[in-house]
């Protein structure tokens, strides 16, 4: 049968009048898509489906949100069962003690935890909070790390010509968004990532004035850019020796590598973390966890965090039924998906190097991104901005969608391999990347 998008470019003319760029959040709309987007109807396990009936082997699974892919039966049950009986009271329930047990069990610092619904509201939390425990007003953000929408995080986040960037001993503060409080950036000090010597002058420059630094402990919003070989244990050491708080916003990575978090995968003990996005296996869940004496500080009369849709029944259900299918048999799932990235990112390698394309795969954990660039690694935002040819990639991964592979067109973005994921999709996707190759120019 040809390959045919014509209902979901009807549905995008319909939507135009109801909805901005008729999506409801710019990522997914024709910046990333071209002409329309696909409309999507279903999913089930690695396969999602649009509104005229292709299928495609799924490698963006939500940005990340379904670990366990699409409807998977123990998730439906969950959400059933809490429909069935209630989605939400706001009011204290046992299920929100149960999961944040589960969550301990997994994250060696959360010695308390707070529910959030995204991982804006987590890390919006998590800032505050940090001011308000140490009584410093400043902290530090990395360029290139999304930490979500919130007013003092939104700079230096997209992809830029390398010209607006500064040096990197002095980087430029680059405002992302019209409609900012005008001071919300003057307590953000920006410094490139992977290079300690860049947070030490910071450290000195504004030398008891920081009260935390956060950072993604892999950069998963720039492609997959790994740390530095000691680069998270530097962060831990500076941090600590000059009393300031370490935040590890793990929204983005959290279930997506084999022990769960990046703090447990690379040994390293933030005070604060934030959690999101798997965590809710499609459904918005998110956390806020860290040292006891740090959090009680969110109690009644301290640093104040509200929600009346915190901990919901129904997204507690369904985080319950995932981290325990997640945790069963030693991780057995977690391990599949980190096997599964293993091999697509080695067949990619090997098919770049057959067909002689100047092209490169980062991957940690389950996590994986293509880069078109010449260079041997991205190790920072400045590199991407630099090196990563950023049509090519949209071209190619708008190539696949006739081959019946999904992955989003983004650059920044990345792959994620899933539970749900076999040796079998894996072939399918390479054949489709080989075809999808001969398409574009080269």
């Amino acid at each position: 049968m040809p390959y045919v998008t014509d209902r979901s470019r009807d549905l995008f003319a319909r939507s135009l009048h109801v909805l901005i760029e008729g999506v409801s959040s710019p990522s997914r709309g024709p910046a990333n898509y071209g002409a329309y987007p696909l409309f999507m109807e279903r999913g089930e396990g690695p396969y999602i489906y649009d509104a005229d009936g292709n299928r495609y082997v799924d490698w963006m699974m939500c940005y990340g949100l379904e670990p366990l892919g699409h409807a998977h039966p123990r998730i439906v049950q969950a959400v059933s069962e809490a429909v069935a009986t209630g989605p939400h009271f706001a009011a204290a329930t046992e299920i929100e003690v149960e999961v944040a047990e589960l969550i301990q069990q997994m994250v060696p610092s959360a010695e308390r935890v707070r529910f959030a619904n995204t991982g804006t509201e987590a890390t919006m939390a998590a800032i505050r909070l940090a001011r308000g425990y140490t009584g410093k007003p400043k902290f530090i953000k990395f360029e290139g790390h999304y930490h979500g929408w919130y007013d003092d995080f939104l700079v230096s986040v997209h992809p830029t010509e390398p010209g607006r960037l500064g040096h990197r001993n002095d980087p430029i503060k680059l405002v992302e968004s019209s409609g900012l409080n005008r001071q919300a950036l003057d307590d953000t000090i920006v410094v490139p990532w992977n290079d300690l010597q860049a947070v030490e002058r910071a450290i000195d420059t504004y030398r008891g004035q920081i009260a935390a630094v956060i950072t993604e402990p892999v950069m998963a919003n720039m492609g997959i850019i790994p740390p530095e070989p000691g680069y998270l244990q530097g962060l831990r050491d500076l941090t600590r020796d000059n009393g300031i708080l370490l935040i590890f916003d793990e929204v983005t990575t959290n279930l997506h590598v084999p022990s769960g978090t990046c703090q447990k995968y690379y040994g390293i003990k933030p005070d604060i973390s934030t959690l999101g996005k798997a965590l809710g296996n499609g459904l918005p869940v998110a956390a806020l966890v860290g040292r006891a004496d740090i959090m009680e500080a969110l109690a009644w009369g301290g640093v104040l965090h509200y929600g009346a849709q915190n901990a919901s029944r129904i997204g507690l259900y369904a985080t319950r039924a995932g981290l325990q299918e997640l945790n069963r048999n030693g991780g057995e799932a977690l391990h599949h998906a980190e096997r599964i990235a293993q091999r697509l990112t080695a067949g990619l390698r090997e098919l770049f190097a057959e067909r002689g394309i100047k092209a490169i795969v980062q991957n940690v954990g389950a996590m994986l991104q293509i880069f078109f660039t010449e260079q041997p690694a991205i190790r920072d935002y400045r590199d991407f901005c630099a090196n990563v040819n950023q049509a090519k990639f949209k071209e190619f991964a708008r190539a696949l969608f006739k081959y019946g592979v999904y992955l989003s067109p983004s650059p920044v973005l990345h792959s994620i391999a899933t539970a749900a994921h076999t040796d079998e999709h894996v072939n399918v996707t390479l054949d489709a990347m080989r075809q999808a190759l001969r398409d574009i120019k080269q």
